[in-house]
């Protein structure tokens, strides 16, 4: 791509629409640890973890967009991007986390639910950290066909990770061993 084929992309492909990037600090720290696991969890995979990040899905309309909070996406290169335009990259989102609350919840559930099963993301999953709407605070749904039917038992088939609700977190564990993946904190004590 040359020079001035990137600025024209980049402005007709903006990456940034100069909102906020989480309502709370709760949604923000849910999302960035959210992100950060799956990113040391997939280390060394053909894949990558993006985070409120531009999904750009119809070429040629830029407005058609999203931006999931975090989003997993396998068969790509590993690492970040500005934006994730899906017919560059050729392949679709796997799993997809909102992290939700009272104020995005119809969005939530209606829109970004529809557009998600029609771009055929095989796991939405909704995180609400402050427990506003959700009771468990956590649910998952898996695409059969053009629909999504909920995940009842926590586990990701996408990620072979189990998930779990730790306070205002995420809990990933492994599934054939059990183990937790730790967050960065954790991390530092073990």
């Amino acid at each position: 791509m040359t020079a001035l084929s990137s600025q024209v992309s980049s402005s007709l492909y903006p990456a940034s629409d100069g909102e906020p990037v989480a309502e709370t600090f709760v949604h923000l720290y849910a999302m960035l640890i959210t992100l950060e696991v799956l990113r040391q969890y997939l280390a060394g995979q053909r894949a990558t973890v993006l985070s409120n990040q531009f999904l750009y899905y119809a070429q040629g309309f830029p407005k058609l967009r999203v931006a999931p909070d975090v989003m997993v996406i396998f068969d790509v290169e590993p690492g970040g991007r500005d934006n994730y335009k899906i017919w560059e990259e050729g392949q679709t989102p796997a799993v997809v986390f909102e992290m939700t609350s009272q104020g995005t919840q119809e969005q939530d559930q209606s829109f970004k639910k529809t557009l998600y099963a029609q771009l055929e993301v095989q796991e939405y999953w909704l995180f609400d950290p402050k427990g506003e709407w959700i009771a468990d605070k956590l649910e998952g749904y898996r695409l059969q066909g053009e629909e999504y039917v909920a995940i009842a038992n926590g586990i990701s088939q996408q990620l072979q990770l189990r998930l779990a609700v730790e306070e205002t977190l995420i809990s990933f564990y492994r599934l054939g061993t059990g183990e937790k993946l730790l967050i960065p904190e954790e991390l530092e004590t073990a």
